[in-house]
């Protein structure tokens, strides 16, 4: 529980209510228009961070007449919808802010609260982004951070380490802004940093949006399961072979397998009937997410034909 899925957002949200609060303040004191940006990205944060809770709540309900294969996929939806809230909320008014305050620029007041807030912010934010990076390190073993973000079946924390970077490079980013508004005596160079904000948040946007769609549209599960799979339906009595299987990930904990076997020719319905029980019977006592599994009785030679198919489309 240590570094929980749930955890690492509820961290994140209070820290984003909190900052969020600040700047808006700060913002009003100052009339800085990155400040505002910034208290608009974080008060978008924390929609996001209340949308995964909701989502992560939902996918973990179970399989009924409704939906038998269960609702793990409403993770997927929206975690879609948090990328698109970052893009089109987030970006979407940094830019205009941004744009608006280089067109109209207004000097800068007392600058001095934007500092303490920012400071303030990048504690919090620090403290946050830490927790979320730990939680990545340790789901993804000794794969690299691109290729864990590429390959998770779980967007959560990944989201939420997205967020908290691109939070951390827009304080920076905001701070900058502020200082040589101040110093140069230009308030267009904080519109500037506003863009800079958007710029930020649509990159951020953009890749979470692409593995969040990814996951919705459905994606294969992990090698490693298939592998399980294979190695549990091939020991059963009556298998001669397992040509190959099919998977598909319907949440983070939640995989359909459609299994290409050949059983011995002898064997009744029957008796097929009870070696396809003894194969679900071994997967579930292995523990394997697997909400849902099909076998298909196939020869190899009619396995190769579909797999070409597949490949022709």
């Amino acid at each position: 529980m240590a570094h929980s899925p749930k955890l690492v957002v509820y961290a994140a949200l209070a820290a984003n209510i909190g900052i969020a609060i600040a700047k808006f303040v700060a913002a009003a004191i100052s009339g800085s228009s990155a400040m505002l940006s910034e208290g608009v990205h974080s008060l978008v944060d924390s929609v996001n961070e209340v949308l995964l809770l909701y989502g992560l709540r939902r996918s973990q309900l179970p399989p009924d007449r409704e939906n038998p294969l269960g609702y793990g996929r409403e993770l997927y939806f929206w975690s879609f919808i948090v990328a698109l809230l970052v893009l089109a909320l987030g970006a979407g008014f940094s830019l205009y802010e941004g744009v608006n305050h280089i067109l109209s620029p207004e000097p800068l007041r007392d600058p001095t609260v934007n500092y303490v807030v920012l400071g303030i912010g990048v504690l919090f934010e620090g403290v946050s982004w830490w927790m979320s990076l730990k939680s990545v390190q340790r789901r993804k073993g000794r794969l690299g951070y691109f290729e864990a973000f590429r390959t998770t079946k779980d967007p959560t924390t990944f989201s939420v380490l997205f967020e908290d970077s691109a939070a951390l490079l827009g304080l920076a980013i905001a701070a900058g802004g502020v200082y040589l508004s101040h110093a140069l005596g230009d308030p267009r160079i904080d519109g500037w940093a506003s863009i800079g904000i958007a710029v930020v948040l649509a990159l951020a946007s953009a890749l979470l949006a692409r593995e969040s769609k990814a996951l919705l549209i459905g994606e294969p599960a992990h090698p490693n399961l298939l592998a399980r799979v294979c190695g549990i339906a091939g020991k059963v009595k009556g298998v001669e072979a397992v040509n190959g299987m099919l998977t598909l990930q319907m949440g983070p904990d939640h995989v359909l397998v459609a299994v290409s076997a050949a059983f011995d020719d002898r064997l009744t319905t029957v008796e097929i009937e009870d070696v396809v029980r003894t194969i679900e019977a071994r997967t579930k006592e292995a523990g394997l997410p697997i909400v849902a599994l099909f076998i298909k009785p196939q020869t190899p030679e009619r396995w190769r034909e579909r797999l070409r198919e597949l490949d022709g489309n």
